[in-house]
Order: structure tokens, then C-alpha cells, then sequence
């Protein structure tokens, strides 16, 4: 897509945290006209040197779109902004592409895509993965559920927000296929979690220890961007592990009504929910980290 086609789409950008602050600014610096909204107005305060154009509700966001994109924390919260007084389906004219890229449930997001298919709306559910780096850098990799030509015409808008960008199926499989993108990073994090505390009671050099595993077959994306923080016991958050829990009881969820056995799936989501439980939820997933620290009888910092 052009510059010049860029600043003819207008795009209302619903959700302006962690990850979607930098998707909307790369999709601002992509030369869109972005209309963003966030329940803190810190937040678009933050944007609007970088282009964004400041809405004060959702109607005011999507109103003159032609594409909307909502990055919400979780199910409820794309639910009441995409279904309530004043929401999308509600305030978006017909014809506009409406892409869920948050992370909720399947039946969340089938539900939704039935009821903008009513109001004359284009849907999609593309979540993403790759974390807060990836978004800053556009380099995130996305899931897309949906009809074929509907994908086919997002994809020049998502191609400034993601590297990889993959069709899998009919609304609704973006995020299923998210939820098992969750269940393996979280299974990494833990046993890295596990592998990092058990070399450090054994007093071997972690850095060294780092370096020859990532380049054989232990090594992993998980490994090279979250084991020396871990080490360090830096654990600001980039993906909270209050919003892994979330997603891993999506998993746990949609895999019971399948029929479809994860025993170490349900230990690993066992072990996140007790992270959160402990007041760990703030910090970045790889704090599973402490959690293994105090299994062990080991302080954490």
C-alpha cells in the first residue's frame, strides 16, 4: 500500500497498551489516518505527537472509519466494545473491516463475527505473538480467522504491524490457534524457569550455560529473548502474567470441550495461576521464574 492509499484509509484504533501503542504508531508512521481511543487519556496523550488523532469514545473512533482495530486485555472487554451502547458494531458504518486482534476466547470471537455479519460489518479475529518487542518493531506474527477475501484485503494494513501474517482458518481460528501458540510459551518459560534455577543451585556459569544451550537444540525464541532477564531478575512486564493466565484458561478450556488431552498443558497452567496468586501477576511471564525459586526454598529478589 501506497503512502498515498495509506493516508485514504482511516483507521480507528481501540485499546492503546501495551501492545497497542506501538501498533498504532506504526500504523501512523505508515502514513494511516489513526483515530485511537483508550480508557486512560495518558495514553492517547502519548500518540498524538506521532500522528494519532485523539477520540473520546469508541463511536468517535470508528464512526468515520474504514477499518477498526480493537487490542483489548480479554474477552469481556471486546464483548462490551464491540457489542455495547456505543461500540463498533453499534457506531461503525457498514462495509468497514473490523479486526479483533486481542486475545480471547474462540467462541468469543464466532459470536462476535455473527453479529457484525448482521450489522453489515467485514470480520476478522487476528491475534498476535511475538510480545512488546515485536509490536514496536512490526515484526509481530499474526493468526487470521476469517473469509479468504476479507483476509486478502487486511493484509496491507497488517503487513505494518506484523511479519508474519497467516490464514488459518474461518473466524474463530486465530485464536485458537493463539491459544496453542500460549500453551508452548508458557511450557518454554517454565522449563527454562526450571533449567535456569536448577544451574544456578549447582553454581555453573548461566551465561556460558546460556550461550552453548541456545545454539543446540534446547534453544528456543523464549531462550534468546528471556533468559538472561531472568537471570538478572528483571521482570518488567511485557506480557503480564496475569494476561498468560487468562489465556491459558482459554486453553485449558477449549481443550476440555475438545476432548483433547494436555497433561503438562494443565500443570503449566496450574503453575500460572499460582504466579498470579501469589502477586506475581504484574510481572512480565518469565517471573514464573520466582515461582520455581520458591519451590525451591530460594529467596527471590
Amino acid at each position: 500500500m501506497s503512502t498515498r492509499q495509506s493516508r485514504d484509509t482511516t483507521i480507528g484504533f481501540i485499546g492503546l497498551g501495551i501492545m497497542g501503542s506501538p501498533m498504532a504508531a506504526n500504523l501512523c508512521a505508515a502514513g494511516f489516518d489513526v483515530v485511537g481511543y483508550s480508557r486512560t487519556p495518558a495514553k492517547i496523550d502519548q500518540l498524538v505527537p506521532h500522528g494519532l488523532r485523539a477520540a473520546t469514545t469508541v463511536a468517535e473512533a470508528v464512526r468515520d472509519a474504514d477499518l477498526v482495530i480493537t487490542m483489548l486485555p480479554d474477552s469481556p472487554d471486546v464483548e462490551s466494545v464491540a457489542l455495547g451502547s456505543g461500540g463498533v458494531l453499534e457506531a461503525a458504518r457498514p462495509g468497514a473491516l473490523f479486526i479483533d486482534m486481542s486475545s480471547i476466547r474462540p467462541d468469543c470471537a464466532r459470536a462476535i463475527g455473527e453479529a457484525a455479519d448482521k450489522r453489515g460489518l467485514r470480520f476478522l479475529d487476528a491475534p498476535v505473538s511475538g510480545g512488546e518487542q515485536a509490536a514496536i518493531d512490526g515484526t509481530l506474527s499474526i493468526m487470521v480467522g476469517g473469509p479468504a477475501d476479507v483476509v486478502a484485503d487486511a493484509k496491507p494494513v497488517l503487513a505494518h504491524l506484523g511479519k508474519t501474517i497467516v490464514h488459518v482458518g474461518a473466524v474463530g481460528s486465530g485464536q485458537t490457534v493463539k491459544a496453542a501458540n500460549q500453551l508452548i510459551v508458557a511450557g518454554n518459560i517454565e522449563l527454562l524457569a526450571e533449567a535456569l534455577v536448577f544451574l544456578e543451585a549447582q553454581q555453573v556459569d548461566t551465561e556460558s550455560a546460556i550461550a552453548v544451550l541456545e545454539a543446540g537444540l534446547a534453544g528456543s525464541t523464549v531462550m534468546a529473548r528471556k533468559a538472561r532477564s531472568m537471570v538478572a531478575r528483571q521482570f518488567a512486564p511485557g506480557f503480564r502474567i496475569a494476561l498468560h493466565d487468562k489465556d491459558l484458561g482459554i486453553f485449558t478450556t477449549a481443550a476440555r470441550a475438545a476432548g483433547s488431552a494436555s497433561p503438562l498443558g494443565a500443570v503449566v497452567a496450574q503453575l500460572m495461576s499460582s504466579a498470579r496468586a501469589q502477586g506475581d501477576g504484574d510481572l512480565d511471564h518469565s517471573a514464573l521464574f520466582r515461582l520455581v525459586e520458591r519451590l525451591s526454598g530460594a529467596s527471590t529478589a
